[in-house]
């Protein structure tokens, strides 16, 4: 890999930061606004890390690597890649608790290690950010190699990439990282025109639900609006915090807190144009009895939290699931990922859709049992996809 270190001379340079705000706005999302994905965009990254929600003290180290080219006096960014260094496996939603339980087994040191993800957020998507017009393939395998390097300075376990955009994975794979299969539940826009047109695409049993499960709502004199833009107020990312709060607690959802207050709020002023919440109001009411957070780029819609100020009958199935879905179809997008967890999402029209994370492990145990097992485990993650698809309410995929 020599050939590579020597191809960065003399008008590429390597930096590592510990902070994305070391980084200028502008030219981080030079290559980030051109993803289809809104969640390496700088001011995403930048209030996680600066509300405290991931932080050294959190568990999340941001160490960012940075590629620059210097021409005629001028510096450009024209890589970089989102990564944290990691001292446990919380938050991550790819549960590698089974390879940090054997390597304890075996007294083999698992953390630190190096993660690529947006933290807190099981969306596909990750990739490294590359400028148009430079080789893809070149340029990944260049920073895969100062990756390594670090790891192999400090010791770190292992690199992970989590839930990867699958046409910048062939890129990393040709560098020897192996695919680990898992799976999420994702809606796809099958050329609907009205919340009817997806209904129609159930059985008769399931249409029946969802429109009981819709009816339910309005019975219990519940009406929702749709805040996105301007009417994305601090009032109300302040509301969607405590709900928010509230359901990981009232859940006992383990180490599921992971976003703080000032996260919310702060989106109010400079991503609001990316925040959609489905509220529901009772009559005459000013504030929300219940509320979805999402976040929308392009065609893409993504669910992230919800929460209510009481239990009523059916209100999350309409906040997370089909007022989204009814707003998608009447604006366009193609995909909606409602988020982590597939319980109720496969009985109403979210099929099990594969997605891969990439690993790397340093320690020669550890590396020699991942490539022992990780086909068995991926056909068997193959079946599971297959039973679930097979049983969807549905009269065709």
């Amino acid at each position: 890999m020599a050939e590579f270190a020597a191809a960065l001379a003399p008008e590429l340079t390597i930096q590592w930061v510990n902070a994305i705000a070391s980084v200028p706005q502008a030219q981080w999302d030079a290559l980030a606004l051109p993803l289809e994905t809104p969640f390496f965009e700088w001011e995403w990254l930048h209030q996680i890390e600066a509300s405290g929600s991931a932080t050294p003290q959190t568990g999340w180290l941001p160490h960012h690597l940075l590629v620059w080219r210097d021409r005629q006096g001028q510096r450009e960014l024209v890589a970089a890649a989102p990564l944290y260094v990691k001292g446990h496996s919380q938050g991550e939603f790819v549960f590698d608790h089974q390879w940090a339980d054997l390597a304890a087994r075996l007294g083999i040191r698992y953390y630190p290690k190096l993660l690529g993800m947006a933290p807190f957020t099981p969306a596909v998507g990750y990739c490294f950010l590359i400028a148009e017009g430079v080789d893809v393939a070149m340029m990944t395998r260049v920073m895969l190699y100062e990756i390594d390097r670090l790891c192999q300075r400090h010791c770190f376990s292992s690199c992970h990439f989590l839930y990867v955009d699958p046409q910048w994975q062939p890129a990393a794979e040709a560098y020897g990282y192996r695919a680990w299969l898992h799976h999420s539940y994702i809606w796809h826009n099958r050329n609907y025109q009205t919340f009817d047109d997806y209904l129609a695409d159930f059985n008769a049993n399931q249409r029946r639900n969802i429109k009981r499960e819709r009816k339910a709502v309005a019975q219990a004199d519940l009406t929702f609006r749709v805040h996105q833009g301007d009417e994305v107020s601090r009032s109300l990312l302040r509301q969607m915090y405590d709900f928010y709060a509230d359901t990981c607690d009232k859940f006992g959802w383990w180490g599921s807190k992971y976003l703080t207050r000032q996260f919310f709020e702060a989106l109010s002023d400079r991503y609001r144009h990316r925040v959609v919440l489905f509220a529901a109001y009772a009559r005459e009411a000013q504030r929300p009895v219940g509320m979805s957070f999402c976040i929308t780029k392009g065609t893409n819609l993504y669910g992230r939290y919800w929460g209510s100020a009481r239990e009523i009958d059916c209100l999350h199935f309409n906040a997370c699931y089909y007022e989204p879905i009814e707003w998608a179809i009447a604006n366009g997008i193609q995909r909606f990922d409602p988020g982590a967890g597939g319980r109720h999402k496969k009985r109403r029209g979210f099929p099990a859709t594969p997605n891969y994370s990439l690993h790397r492990f340093y320690e020669p145990r550890l590396a020699q049992i991942f490539e022992h097992y990780i086909d068995q485990i991926n056909d068997e993650e193959q079946r599971l996809i297959d039973t679930i698809n097979a049983d969807l309410p549905m009269k065709s995929l």
